[in-house]
């Protein structure tokens, strides 16, 4: 049985066409953002989750027409043109790269094209196209497919008669030397002052080990 051949297809047109030799592998990346926050009295800094960043597809692509004696950049060309702004689109192509599981909605990002044989006259025969291929995400069908719920990042704490910020600490966090958090978020300098009906934003600070007062992330 052959092997299945690697498939870029437009999306807009519903124009496909194969890759003419499948890469040799292929690369998927993803990574997040995060933003930290120094907390005096901890051994690092507190992370807090922005934004994912976009994924991204890299492989080798290899075209070979020697054998035909054809331009081999007739055959790049049907890669690299996709990096064209589309006059109906005014922004390049959305494409599906299909690779038997690999299914990835997205955009070419950058081709670099490298010409290793050559005819007589000059003309190339083979190449090597190292293509990146961006994620393409749709905002109406992620938030479909997606909850975006508003993270609850703080509670909020009445002081009861003779509680102090250690004691809020370790209801919270199970650690009273976690109260310079508390009192950061709320500008206290005073870890004993008399706070009795105040009402105290507590940050959410996931994770805390509860015997070091490290945050774990």
């Amino acid at each position: 049985m052959p092997l299945a051949k690697a498939r870029i297809k437009i999306e807009h047109t519903g124009e496909e066409f194969e890759v003419m030799f499948n890469p040799e592998e292929y690369t998927l990346n993803k990574d997040n953002n995060f933003a930290s926050q120094a907390i005096p009295g901890l051994s690092g800094p507190i992370l807090q989750f922005v934004h994912g960043n976009m994924r991204t597809l890299e492989m080798t692509l290899f075209c070979d027409t020697h054998a035909a004696r054809r331009d081999v950049r007739e055959e790049t060309r049907k890669i690299v043109r996709l990096l064209d702004i589309d006059p109906d689109l005014h922004a390049p192509p959305v494409l599906q790269v299909s690779w038997a599981s690999l299914q990835f909605r997205c955009v070419l990002a950058r081709a670099s094209q490298q010409f290793v044989k050559f005819l007589e006259d000059g003309r190339p025969v083979r190449a090597r196209l190292n293509v990146t291929f961006n994620e393409f995400l749709d905002p109406d069908r992620e938030s479909r497919e997606v909850s975006r719920q508003t993270a609850n990042f703080s509670k909020l704490h009445v002081v009861r008669q003779g509680e102090r910020l250690p004691d809020i600490a370790t209801t919270f966090y199970e650690n009273p030397r976690m109260w310079r958090a508390i009192a950061i978020e709320n500008t206290i300098d005073d870890p004993q002052a008399e706070l009795t009906g105040v009402s105290l934003r507590v940050p959410s600070l996931p994770f805390v080990n509860p015997e070091t007062g490290e945050v774990l992330l």
